[in-house]
């Protein structure tokens, strides 16, 4: 049930950001800031070399996203780099919410989200549901597109 809430969360924010954003087209975390962008969502790619992606001015970390409490993220990253991002962007950001894209999470990822409160688990989708496929009725449902 918390995965659903997550959902539910995830499309009420203002703004979007993409950690693990790649100037390389033919991968996730160039395909994910592209959907976010030709929906006419305002993202904010994050990655620690590049300056821009996609014409969109990058940040260099998380911690840099102007405003926290209205942006979702999506994660799409090793799992060894996802653990301390969505720490991070959890509980001392308090983003709205994260999605794990496939390949992002790995059983301690899993059970670190399962040993936190509700409040925490509530704001986190993981386990195989990915943007590009389900983002788009989740978001017309929340009146984003």
């Amino acid at each position: 049930m918390s995965i659903e809430k997550a959902k539910e969360a995830f499309f009420n924010a203002e703004h979007y950001a993409v950690i693990g954003a790649s100037t390389d087209r033919a991968k996730y975390g160039n395909k994910v800031l592209r959907w976010y962008k030709d929906h006419g969502l305002e993202v904010i790619p994050v990655h620690p070399k590049e300056s821009s992606i996609e014409d969109i001015s990058t940040v260099s970390e998380i911690k840099q996203v102007q405003k926290p409490k209205s942006t979702s993220v999506s994660v799409i990253t090793p799992p060894k780099i996802s653990l301390p991002i969505i720490k991070t962007a959890l509980q001392d950001l308090h983003v709205n919410a994260v999605w794990l894209q496939p390949g992002a999470e790995d059983q301690e990822v899993k059970d670190w989200i399962a040993s936190t409160d509700e409040s925490i688990q509530s704001k986190v989708i993981y386990g195989g549901p990915c943007i590009l496929v389900q983002g788009e009725s989740l978001a017309k449902a929340k009146g984003k597109l």
